[in-house]
């Protein structure tokens, strides 16, 4: 019996990095053709809120430190590796938490999409740009959405433990 329960923890493990893979895999091509189809600083109008742009951030979020000399690069590339490693550890101790395990995932593949944006290029390729009249909101790419939606979910994942919890 303890076996089986080993085993199907064991799959669910792989259905996790199965997921991060698919995040990591459409953020790099669609990186792909950005970096194809755009020169730096291009914009191309899509509606009247969004555009697809090519933007390099050579920061963190909302280019956090991008102007800080170059150092930068290597200290969110080695968190993000370190933060990858703990993130498969999570993924290994839980597998069976689904919610939790989604969360990870997703924030799991995004990280590593932008640890390979900043191993290959030395900056983060973002193209996507939401508007409302003037003020846009920081451009971003696909691995930052699996990061952001990874890490509501690991909110809600808690909110409903607690409630559970009562």
């Amino acid at each position: 019996m303890a076996n089986k329960f080993k085993n199907a923890n064991r799959s669910n493990l792989w259905v996790w990095l199965g997921i991060a893979l698919l995040v990591l895999l459409l953020d790099q091509f669609t990186k792909v053709l950005v970096l194809g189809a755009f020169q730096l600083g291009d914009s191309t109008p899509i509606t009247s809120f969004f555009n697809l742009v090519r933007v390099h951030n050579h920061g963190a979020a909302f280019s956090f430190l991008a102007g800080a000399g170059g150092w930068q690069r290597w200290f969110f590339t080695g968190i993000g590796v370190a933060a990858a490693i703990f993130m498969v550890w999570m993924l290994r101790a839980h597998p069976g938490q689904k919610l939790f395990s989604l969360a990870i995932s997703l924030i799991l593949g995004g990280a590593i999409g932008n640890v390979i944006d900043r191993l290959l290029h030395g900056y983060v390729v973002d193209f996507l740009d939401f508007y409302w009249g003037t003020w846009h909101f920081p451009a971003f790419n696909v691995a930052d959405s699996g990061i952001s939606v990874g890490a509501a979910l690991l909110i809600l994942d808690e909110i409903l433990r607690v409630r559970r919890g009562r």
